[in-house]
């Protein structure tokens, strides 16, 4: 697990989504772990949970994943035989143009891209031109990492409300200020999995964790089956509390939370 969760108390008119970007979280992120609370105008003084702890995906830690379900990416590197990971979050393809899933390489990196303007695109926005330059009408944003499968990328954004959303035609989305960080990171050929992965569990310090996302694919009991075969996998099953686990479940907050018995 990485990182520690915050508290922030509301003050100024502050909403939920000027929060997210301030502690660099998405939209989903910070709304499920603050359910109830009004996203656009919580009440002065309301204290808010930043969600600023994760358990990492299973996936390898090497190069770049994706986890949809969290709309969240980690890129793991090295520097002096140190290893280290960064994590951003993202903005994925809306219901329709979902993001691709599997295992990808990062064939080319573009500083202020072009947005050549998809045919699909153009038919539903025939207003559109056939190409937009770089500048604050472009939604490339100033960055572009060109995926090894046609037409997807992970590049920023001229509208980083969106990020936590399912708001593009597939590619990934990240704030300005993220992906200009990323994109000085990485170089062609890095490794990049992308995954659907709504439950992660790990055992820290002799407690089991399990993270659960809130799922438009997977209903409570999909995520049950989903969480006990992770744990059975990792031989955890027998310490875990089974009220707490159908709780993590049911709330799905996106905060690691302890499971044990």
């Amino acid at each position: 697990m990485i990182g520690l969760s915050k508290t922030h108390t509301i003050q100024n008119r502050e909403s939920l989504i000027d929060l997210a970007r301030t502690y660099n979280v998405g939209y989903n992120e910070i709304t499920a772990a603050n359910a109830g609370i009004d996203p656009w105008v919580p009440d002065e003084g309301t204290d808010i949970t930043i969600p600023t702890a994760w358990i990492l995906p299973e996936s390898s830690r090497e190069g770049m994943v994706v986890n949809l379900a969290e709309m969240r990416l980690y890129y793991f590197f090295s520097v002096e035989e140190k290893n280290y990971v960064s994590t951003f979050p993202i903005g994925i393809g809306a219901e329709g143009f979902g993001s691709p899933t599997g295992e990808f390489i990062i064939t080319a990196k573009v500083k202020d891209p072009v947005w050549r303007v998809p045919g699909n695109i153009r038919q539903e926005k025939p207003e559109l031109p056939p190409y937009v330059l770089p500048g604050p009408e472009n939604p490339l944003g100033g960055y572009w990492l060109q995926l090894s499968v046609n037409g997807y990328g992970i590049h920023g954004t001229n509208r980083p409300y969106g990020i936590g959303r399912r708001v593009s035609h597939g590619c990934i989305r990240l704030y300005p200020e993220d992906i200009e960080m990323l994109f000085s990171l990485v170089r062609p050929g890095i490794k990049v999995r992308i995954v659907e992965e709504p439950v992660k569990t790990d055992i820290i310090d002799n407690r089991v964790f399990i993270e659960v996302h809130q799922s438009e694919k997977e209903e409570d009991e999909e995520l049950l089956t989903r969480a006990v075969e992770n744990l059975g996998r990792k031989r955890l099953l027998e310490h875990v509390d089974t009220p707490s686990l159908i709780q993590a479940i049911k709330n799905a907050t996106g905060l690691p939370a302890v499971i044990s018995r």
